[in-house]
């Protein structure tokens, strides 16, 4: 065998072994992402996404072995590509139209429960000593759609697991709590289902639980409320965007310009993805038969990205952080609820 032969079987070789690599990891991110799936199905309440990380989580601590070496690359995709993927196929959910008919009407309210969000993050952050990238994460998913916005903005800031185990542990306690407690409250304020709708659809951190919430109300809440929901998402362009600056200055020492920025930093591909899926959503071209596909495999991804990230996850990392991320949550959610209550009746929307 030749010289430029046997480089060449080396590089065959090695390039299969690198294919290779993340497929343990992988596949146990599958099962386990099958698993919540199922379970999810049975406690909609919970949802496979969320349910996911605490499997991953629990079979990781029950398992030790598979935190090992062997697994880590698997999940290292799972976390980050696949996680990426599951954004732009939620795209596809999304229609133009109807964000700026719905989008409209909602848009004060919508916009004032992002400022108490974010402003109320950053505040809470401060005082409770909640910084760097939970403190980010728990704003964002709070302010605009729970696991969804925890999962693309993790895509842009690349934190540590146990952040983001943080944050989506904070979002799913208080989803469960808004599915059981704003049905009964809503009904005790005597809303139309048209406020419950909007209350539900600027209140509530997760997809799955404003539906679960406003279709438990009754008449047109449910699809309103979906529908200010799905508008809600949008928000996440600009938000992305903005922290895609920011990640890319400080790894460059605050010396870049958005001029000198790569444009893959500036505008992380998974976003021009998921704004490509929207436009052909609200152009027609996707046939009516596949969303309810589509959307289920978007799900499905994002439920395998955050059982990788549970099977990474080290519950030592967890009890360093403290109870004040929940606490924080907490304030939180209470504040941008009451916010958009006080804001529809500001303006006449209840």
């Amino acid at each position: 065998m030749t010289g430029a032969a046997l480089g060449a079987t080396r590089a065959t070789v090695q390039w299969r072994a690198k294919l290779a690599r993340p497929v343990p990891g992988l596949a146990v991110a599958l099962l386990v992402a099958a698993v919540a799936t199922a379970g999810g199905k049975l406690v909609p309440v919970v949802g496979g996404p969320v349910l996911a990380i605490l499997l991953g989580a629990v079979a990781g601590a029950v398992v030790p072995g598979l935190r090992g070496w062997r697994f880590s690359p698997g999940y290292a995709i799972a976390s980050r590509p696949v996680l990426q993927l599951s954004i732009v196929v939620l795209g596809t959910g999304l229609s133009i139209q109807q964000v700026v008919h719905v989008g409209g009407q909602s848009l004060p309210v919508m916009l004032g429960t992002l400022a108490i969000a974010f402003g109320g993050a950053w505040v809470l952050g401060r005082l409770l000593g909640v910084r760097g990238d939970t403190q980010t994460l728990i704003g964002v998913g709070t302010g605009i759609c729970g696991a969804s916005a925890i999962a693309a903005t993790s895509a842009v800031l690349k934190p540590k697991e146990a952040n983001i185990a943080y944050a989506l542990g904070t979002i799913f306690t208080f989803n469960v709590a808004a599915v059981l407690l704003f049905p009964p409250l809503g009904h005790a304020l005597g809303m139309s289902p048209h406020a419950f709708g909007l209350w539900a659809g600027t209140a509530v951190n997760d997809t799955s639980s404003v539906v679960a919430a406003s279709y438990a109300y009754g008449g047109d809440a449910g699809s309103y409320g979906l529908v200010v929901k799905l508008t809600r998402t949008l928000t996440l362009i600009p938000i992305v965007l903005f922290l895609a600056v920011l990640v890319a200055r400080k790894q460059s020492g605050g010396r870049v310009s958005l001029r000198a920025m790569p444009w893959h930093r500036l505008v992380p591909p998974f976003l021009i993805g998921f704004l490509a899926a929207a436009a052909v959503e609200s152009a027609g071209w996707i046939p009516e038969s596949w969303h309810a596909p589509l959307s289920t495999l978007g799900t499905f991804l994002i439920t395998m990205a955050l059982a990788g990230i549970g099977l990474a996850l080290k519950p030592s990392d967890l009890r360093k952080a403290g109870h004040k991320p929940l606490l924080m949550g907490a304030i939180l959610w209470v504040a941008v609820a009451a916010s958009s209550l006080g804001l529809q009746a500001l303006t006449g929307g209840m």
